[in-house]
């Protein structure tokens, strides 16, 4: 079956996944897709385990204005095959805070250099680009990756400007971050409580 076949049958297969309300709910939220099913993650999930992890029909689908297409490709993209700059052309077209979470958890806290892409990421000026660096960057200390002094100094740095910023998502994901910092150990909560006091917040 030629990779546009098979596009063309996992369009096709989403049918059975729709979920009206679902997708109603997110175009009220102003979410908008070409085309959007509204089909349930553990179902795209279910899909993605069964066409297995290809770099070409991660591609084929990401080009796709489909929302459950974007979400597969995340699902599908072997993170140690795809390059940064693959990566790159994504970000630009993340379209969604939806994709964002989705891409950050089902591919680019995997990426062999996905520390260096969250630091890139927090750093931005995009709010989506800072939601995805803070996503990942939380999965990594989920993972017990402890940062060198430099990504200490820049994560605070970065996680004191979010905190202050305007997006509430943004400031979500930064909270949820330094939390996951400060379980690192003694010296990192120290370092978060100062952070967040400097912020004006004091949660930990």
């Amino acid at each position: 079956m030629s990779l546009q076949e098979q596009v063309k049958e996992i369009k096709q297969s989403f049918r059975q996944l729709m979920d009206g309300a679902t997708a109603q709910s997110m175009r009220d939220k102003g979410v908008q897709y070409k085309l959007n099913w509204g089909a349930s993650i553990p179902m795209l999930r279910e899909k993605a385990e069964e066409l297995g992890k290809n770099y070409q029909l991660a591609i084929a689908l990401w080009k796709e204005d489909v929302r459950e297409c974007k979400i597969l490709a995340t699902m599908l993209m072997p993170p140690d095959e795809v390059l940064p700059e693959v990566i790159d052309i994504w970000m630009e077209q993340m379209p969604s805070q939806e994709m964002a979470e989705q891409a950050s958890f089902n591919l680019f806290q995997h990426l062999p250099f996905a520390p260096a892409k969250a630091y890139e990421w927090m750093a931005s000026d995009k709010e989506l680009y800072q939601l995805c660096g803070f996503l990942v960057i939380t999965r990594l200390f989920m993972n017990g990756q402890e940062p060198n002094e430099r990504g200490i100094n820049e994560y605070i740095d970065q996680l004191e400007v979010a905190l202050q910023g305007p997006s509430l998502a943004v400031r979500k994901a930064a909270l949820q971050s330094v939390q996951r910092f400060s379980d690192l150990g003694l010296v990192y909560e120290r370092l978060a409580q100062s952070a967040l006091k400097r912020a004006n917040l004091d949660i930990l």
